[in-house]
Formats: C-alpha cells, sequence, structure tokens
C-alpha cells in the first residue's frame, strides 16, 4: 500500500499547513489529540489481519508497580501513593516481527506523517528507535488485562487502536496531575485517584483513531478488557534524537529479550 491508500487523507490532509496548524493548536491546548478514523477501511483491516496471525508470537507480561513507574522508596509506607502498587498485564509483538512490506511498516517509515507528527509535537525531528525492538509495538490485551495507572516516563505517546474490545478496554486520564519538571509527584492526588476519590476522564477512542497523547503529567490507564474479543494497539514509537535504544532493562521486562 502507498501512504494515500493507508492514511484517510480526505479527513486528515496531513501536509496541508492550515491542517498542520489546527492539529497542534489542539494539542497544545487540551494535550491529547485524537485524530478520528485516520486510517481507511483496506489500511485497517490488512493490520488487523496481521495482528490476528501473530497473535501467537507475543509475549505476554503481568506487573505490579506504582504510577510514576520507579523502585519502591522505602522512605514511605507501602500503602502510600509513592509505593502503592496497580496491575499492568498485556501481550506485544515488536518491530522485528512486523513484516517489511507491512501497512504499518508504510506508515511508521513515512516522511509525510513523521513531518506532521513532529510539527504537532513541537518537535524539530522524529527518528525511530536504534534498537530492533522497541519503534512498532502491537499490544493484545485479552480479558482481564489491563493498563495499570501511571505516568509516562517519556514526553509523548503516539498510539493506533486497531480493534476495540466488547467492552472494557477505556483509556482514561486525569490532565495534569502533577508538575514533573519543576519535581513535583503530587501525591496527595494521585492517592485520591487511587481510591477512586477522583474519577479519570474517558477518552472516547474506536478502531482506526491515532491518538497523541502527553502523559508525564497526566495519570492515565485502560480499564480491564471485557469479552472475548482481543484489544490490539499499535504503539508507533519516536524518538527526539537519533541513535537511542530502549534501556535492556526495559527490554527484557516489556519484551522478555534484548534483540
Amino acid at each position: 500500500m502507498t501512504l494515500n491508500q493507508v492514511i484517510n487523507q480526505t479527513a486528515h490532509p496531513i501536509a496541508n499547513t492550515r491542517y498542520q496548524q489546527l492539529s497542534k493548536q489542539q494539542f497544545d491546548q487540551e494535550g491529547v489529540l485524537v485524530l478520528r478514523q485516520f486510517l481507511t477501511p483496506a489500511a485497517l483491516s490488512a493490520i488487523v489481519d496481521e495482528g490476528n496471525n501473530k497473535q501467537d508470537l507475543a509475549f505476554y507480561t503481568e506487573s505490579g508497580h506504582n504510577v510514576y513507574l520507579t523502585p519502591s522508596d522505602p522512605l514511605y509506607p507501602i500503602d502510600h501513593s509513592r509505593n502503592k502498587h496497580v496491575q499492568s498485564s498485556k501481550g506485544c509483538i515488536t518491530d522485528d516481527q512486523i513484516d517489511t512490506n507491512s501497512t504499518l511498516r508504510t506508515l511508521y517509515d513515512a516522511d509525510e506523517l513523521k513531518s506532521f507528527l513532529a510539527f504537532v509535537l513541537n518537535e524539530e525531528k522524529l527518528h525511530p528507535y536504534a534498537d530492533p525492538l522497541s519503534s512498532i509495538n502491537l499490544h493484545y490485551a485479552s480479558e482481564g488485562q489491563e493498563l495499570g495507572w501511571h505516568f509516562d516516563n517519556s514526553s509523548f505517546a503516539i498510539t493506533l487502536l486497531i480493534q476495540s474490545p466488547k467492552a472494557g478496554g477505556q483509556f482514561e486520564y486525569v490532565a495534569k496531575l502533577r508538575d514533573s519538571g519543576q519535581g513535583d509527584m503530587n501525591y496527595e492526588g494521585v492517592s485520591e485517584v487511587l481510591s477512586d476519590g477522583v474519577k479519570g476522564t474517558k477518552l472516547a477512542i474506536t478502531a482506526g483513531d491515532l491518538v497523541l497523547f502527553r502523559g508525564r503529567d497526566a495519570l492515565h490507564r485502560v480499564t480491564p478488557t471485557e469479552g472475548d474479543t482481543t484489544r490490539m494497539l499499535v504503539v508507533l514509537a519516536y524518538n527526539s534524537e537519533p541513535n537511542v535504544e530502549l534501556s535492556e532493562s526495559a527490554r527484557m521486562t516489556f519484551y522478555g529479550r534484548l534483540q
């Protein structure tokens, strides 16, 4: 497929200056941008087929972690929001398992898309990961699997929902809950979310939607999948600098291997 056969350019003319400016304005204001029906039906179908065909290759993880994705701190009680564990579980196939002629590869490698994303994200240029695993990841969440509340370490995330479950699997977030740049972890605010005293905003996403999200200071999660339809989500991972590798410890945790 060519890029014009992958992206719904009628709805999303990503090379158009006015469209770029409006997208950036919304992203800057809200910290999230949902480009609905970003994929053409044919492209979405092709990616779903690839995902279904390769699901048996997925590496599955289940872990407890705090919302800051950091080791526990003995200076705080175990049930403190700094240390309190939530659960995450999912399956993943990695970049080296994506076909060379995949629709996902056409999308990820396209200079036109990278230029659009860089403009919206206020980055000079976007680069793939230098390691062979981390650039394109396809995540699977079967019944009961979820992503627990957390803050991202990276300044931005780009995801593409490929298949919605019958129920559950909802993306929820609490915007601007901390100011990591100033070292403010907002333990009290996090505690209110973890105790259900503060509810997250639900982001309605359907298959074929592209989402840009700033999750470093916005607490977010994906609720458990319900039903026998697997939730499939693609992460398109870029870096602001070239030659960046995901750490070996992170690769072992997420993928179960280094290469």
